[in-house]
C-alpha cells in the first residue's frame, strides 16, 4: 500500500517537473518572437493585405507610405483622447459633480471621435483609389471584415432573453 502510494507521488513529481520545465522554456523561448497583432507598429496586417489583395511593389510602396501618414496625423488624435477621457474619469472622486465639466469632457471626445472617424473614411477611399477590378472588390470586403472583428451585435443578447 505504502509502496504504490510512493510510486504515484514519485510519477507526479516527475510529471510536474517536466511541466515546470517545459512552461520555462516556453516562455523563455517565446519572449524573442514578435507580437502577432499590428497595433504596436509590427506589420502582420499591412503583410497580409498586401498578401491577399496581391498588390505588386509600386502599389505596396504607396500602401504603406498611406499607412504611415495616416497612422502619423491620427495618432495624436487618439493620445488627446486617451488624455480627456482619464480627465472625465478622474471626476469619479470628486465630492459633487459637475454636470457642464462631466458634459464638456464628452463633447470634447465625442469631437475628436467624429474627427478620427472622418480621417479613416477618408484613408480608406484614398488607398481604395489604388485599385480597380477584382483587386478593388476584396479591399472593399477586408475592409468590412476589419470593421465587424471582434464586434458583436447587442440585438443578440435581446433575443436570448
Amino acid at each position: 500500500m505504502k509502496n504504490s502510494t510512493n510510486k504515484f507521488l514519485v510519477i507526479a513529481v516527475i510529471l510536474l517537473l517536466i511541466v515546470n520545465i517545459a512552461l520555462v522554456a516556453f516562455m523563455v523561448i517565446g519572449k524573442d518572437k514578435k507580437p502577432q497583432s499590428g497595433r504596436d507598429g509590427s506589420k502582420p496586417a499591412f503583410e497580409k493585405m498586401v498578401n491577399e489583395l496581391g498588390m505588386n511593389e509600386t502599389q505596396k510602396k504607396e500602401f504603406d507610405s498611406l499607412r504611415e501618414a495616416h497612422f502619423a496625423t491620427i495618432r495624436p488624435l487618439f493620445d488627446s483622447m486617451r488624455t480627456t477621457r482619464q480627465a472625465l474619469y478622474s471626476l469619479i472622486k470628486e465630492d459633487t459633480l459637475n454636470d457642464s465639466l462631466v458634459s464638456a469632457y464628452s463633447n470634447n471626445i465625442t469631437e475628436k471621435q467624429s474627427r478620427a472617424d472622418k480621417l479613416t473614411i477618408n484613408h480608406f477611399r484614398t488607398v481604395r483609389k489604388m485599385f480597380s477590378g477584382d483587386m478593388l472588390n476584396k479591399y472593399d470586403e477586408m475592409v468590412q471584415k476589419m470593421l465587424q472583428r471582434g464586434k458583436k451585435d447587442s440585438s443578440d443578447k435581446k433575443d436570448k432573453k
